[in-house]
């Protein structure tokens, strides 16, 4: 009704969050499922990626269509209902300003409601946009500010999904979690009482707050290994929060572990 391309680029970001959170919350309900079919040994953790995943499919789609749809207005000259465009936009903003203080209070206290609260602020930036754009489109008679507004918000948008998407990537692919170097991780097991060796390091992310990791260590003692595996546990968790590891305690004095061979 307005023919302003920032509000749709805002409504369409805005489109985005609800499905996206709406997904997290269905991924949420899956991941804490039980497992009927013995075949899910990891559980279905990773449905909560797969949820990231879709948003940064649509969050990419909101992007390349607001970005189409500005590039075919260069040159044209729309008919911009300024009045239509503030009104929504100001009860956007209102509707974004209302969420960040009932959010804003926990947003300290747990990383899901700090989530929350961040797409919150991203959507009210996008809603101060509009506003912006309706008075400026009122002012001058210019629609090319409503065109700029709209290629700005896309361009947050899809940075937004960019970071997303690595995150999801790196999760999908096993990479090292953020925030754990993996040399560093294995210097630590090394210096753990009665390690003399360390080999076959693996550390990934299962789901967002949930690290894991298998290991051989080698001791000389073959009376250590519950010592040696108590401590090496106990310095994963406590160091680098890996919330499950499995340890693999060798010894010296028997044939030399292969490992995986790949």
């Amino acid at each position: 009704m307005s023919g302003s391309l920032a509000l749709l680029s805002d409504a369409g970001h805005m489109a985005a969050d609800v499905v996206t959170l709406g997904a997290a919350l269905v991924a949420t309900r899956i991941a804490t499922r039980p497992d009927t079919t013995g075949r899910r040994t990891f559980g279905s953790y990773r449905a909560e990626v797969f949820a990231s995943g879709l948003a940064v499919l649509l969050m990419l789609a909101v992007s390349v269509y607001i970005a189409v749809e500005a590039v075919g207005r260069i040159g044209a000259a729309p008919e911009i209902a300024s009045g239509t465009m503030l009104v929504v936009g100001a009860i956007g903003l209102v509707v974004n300003v209302v969420a960040l203080l009932l959010l804003r209070g926990g947003a300290a206290e747990s990383l899901n409601v700090r989530g929350a609260y961040l797409e919150v602020v991203a959507d009210t930036v996008g809603s101060l946009g509009v506003v912006a754009a309706a008075l400026l489109v009122r002012s001058t008679g210019s629609a090319w500010w409503d065109t700029a507004v709209a290629l700005a918000i896309a361009v947050f948008v899809a940075v937004r999904a960019v970071g997303l998407g690595r995150e999801v990537v790196a999760v999908l692919g096993q990479h090292a979690p953020s925030g754990i170097e993996p040399t560093e991780l294995l210097g630590a097991l090394e210096e753990v009482p009665g390690v003399t060796e360390v080999h076959d390091l693996h550390v990934w992310t299962l789901t967002s707050g949930m690290d894991v990791a298998t290991v051989h260590v080698v001791t000389t003692d073959p009376g250590a290994g519950p010592e040696v595996l108590e401590a090496a546990s106990r310095m994963l968790r406590d160091r680098f929060h890996v919330a499950h590891a499995t340890l693999q305690v060798e010894t010296t004095d028997r044939s030399r572990c292969q490992g995986a061979d790949w």
